[in-house]
């Protein structure tokens, strides 16, 4: 294959996708750790009416010191009275309770004398979230059961708020989604699965290499993912398949300027990833677009390329990156990346039934 030839001569084809001046109807929305997906999960705990407000400082500072609470370091231990018929205007969580907890009293909840149960009047249970909140959903759950501390990640709520890209950084996207719609489009043609990929320098913009899906009964883990990494470890002088019959699928030589700009990229984020020779690997610092969510397979090559970002169109049944798993925020792994859905989620559905 030409390499001069492939990337560049089919960007200036007639027949190549040509970005839109303007976004459609689509949003790029997060795929989240399951940690900050996950609903509220409640655990019952004791807690008791302050009757009298002055012993409040002095009960507080008892009480914390009986029961800790070192996993739940995110509940206040004091909140005011829900209930505006009742004469106590405060009241104290005093610890967890068991699951089939019943009425307890003070006497048997806190040990004297290390707490002095004055100004404090009959326990009763209520549910508290278990776990701190990681997103602004999650705590506006959590703290209609008990007040709760939040460390708001400004760039998630943006992220989940549709408010993460502009609109000239949505036009960009929608170009890139639109050349992985058109390799699919290609694929199918050829009788070949219809799954588009694109990876691209988001400190260039260049795009890197465009792929579709080649498996086959003699190569069954050519995904468009698998195949976008290799044609970019080809543009580096490396990679392994060879793609002529295949004429869509290419790539842009590599270049100084073009590591450079992965390099900086990269250590904006986090600590650059080396391979044997003292080299970024291969995708470190890019970006994917595919048209459908990749599966286990395509998501831990991903991991191990270090990829930094990818976009999906539709979701998959199989699919490592939301649907049936969240391979890319494992925190067992040693790399992690962002994952976006929803980018021509539309046009990305009808070109795979199986979406």
């Amino acid at each position: 294959m030409d390499p001069l030839g492939g990337m560049e001569q089919q960007c200036e084809d007639e027949k190549a996708p040509r970005p839109n001046r303007e976004p459609t109807l689509w949003q790029a929305l997060p795929v989240l750790s399951e940690q900050q997906s996950r609903d509220v999960e409640l655990v019952l705990a004791y807690a008791a009416p302050i009757l009298d407000k002055r012993q409040t400082s002095r009960l507080l500072k008892e009480v914390s010191a009986v029961h800790p609470l070192p996993d739940q370091t995110h509940l206040k231990r004091v909140r005011p009275s829900r209930d505006a018929s009742r004469p106590h205007l405060l009241e104290i969580l005093l610890c967890l309770a068991e699951p089939a907890a019943g009425k307890r009293s003070l006497a048997e909840l806190l040990p004297q004398p290390a707490v002095d149960p004055r100004g404090l009047g009959q326990p009763f249970l209520v549910p508290v979230p278990a776990w701190p909140p990681l997103t602004r959903g999650q705590f506006e759950e959590a703290r209609a059961h008990w007040p709760t501390s939040f460390h708001e990640d400004k760039h998630v709520t943006r992220a989940l708020a549709g408010r993460l890209f502009s609109a000239q950084e949505q036009v960009e996207m929608q170009g890139h989604m639109e050349r992985a719609v058109w390799m699919a489009q290609q694929a199918a043609t050829g009788g070949l699965r219809a799954v588009g990929a694109v990876v691209v320098d988001p400190a260039s913009g260049q795009v890197l290499a465009m792929g579709h899906d080649c498996s086959s009964s003699a190569n069954p883990l050519l995904h468009a993912t698998m195949v976008c990494i290799d044609l970019v470890a080809q543009g580096q002088g490396q990679g392994t398949y060879d793609f002529r019959p295949h004429p869509a699928c290419s790539f842009a030589p590599a270049s100084t300027h073009q590591g450079i700009q992965a390099v900086s990229v990269r250590t904006l984020n986090e600590d650059m990833d080396m391979d044997e020779d003292g080299l970024p690997y291969v995708c470190t610092g890019y970006d994917l677009y595919i048209t459908r969510e990749p599966c286990a397979m395509c998501a831990m090559a991903m991991v191990h390329s270090r990829v930094q970002r990818v976009f999906y169109g539709a979701p998959s049944p199989d699919g490592a990156l939301g649907t049936r798993f969240r391979i890319h925020a494992r925190p067992d792994l040693n790399h992690r990346f962002q994952v976006f859905h929803g980018v021509l989620e539309a046009q990305c559905r009808q070109l795979d039934p199986d979406t």
